[in-house]
């Protein structure tokens, strides 16, 4: 049987992860002719936790045009377990682990109301310049300022 997954390395001795949840209920305009989500809406669904955790720990997207930095997604995974179907009510969690590097490694679940696992996966981004499109091998101010901030225990999620 497959289980929930840890897609990152958990490091000893750094900052907690900082953890989103949100609820979301199956619309009509997300699912197929079998009346289940759209394998295609759970990038959809897992941007909706990752913004709202980036924003809150002041990485959101007017942070990254304000620092001239820009934050694409280079990885997407998903692991799929069960449908959902139209009408159901389900939780997406998003999970933002410590990272050293100039990225954003955050991890993704999604259950049912049961609390039965239907999805899991992870996204990756890197930032770069948004003057020149080069890659930042050192990290953004921006990046810097929210990892003292997460390091004094200033940042925080709704599901601590």
């Amino acid at each position: 049987m497959r289980r929930r997954k840890k897609y990152f390395k958990r490091e000893a001795g750094v900052p907690d992860p900082l953890v989103y949840s949100c609820t979301h209920r199956a619309r009509f305009g997300e699912v197929d002719a079998m009346a289940v989500v759209w394998h295609g809406h759970y990038a959809s669904l897992f941007e909706e936790a990752s913004t709202e955790l980036r924003r809150m720990s002041g990485l959101g997207y007017e942070d990254f045009f304000e620092a001239g930095v820009y934050a694409p997604i280079v990885q997407l995974h998903i692991d799929y377990f069960q449908s959902l179907e139209l009408d159901e009510l389900f939780t997406v969690k998003a999970t933002m682990l410590w990272t050293e590097a100039a990225r954003i490694n955050i991890e993704y679940e999604i259950t049912k109301e049961d609390g039965s696992l239907a999805a899991t996966g992870y996204t990756v981004q890197l930032f770069s310049s948004a003057a020149t499109g080069e890659p930042c091998f050192a990290l953004p101010p921006l990046l810097e300022d929210q990892q003292i901030r997460w390091k004094q225990g200033k940042l925080g999620g709704n599901d601590e």
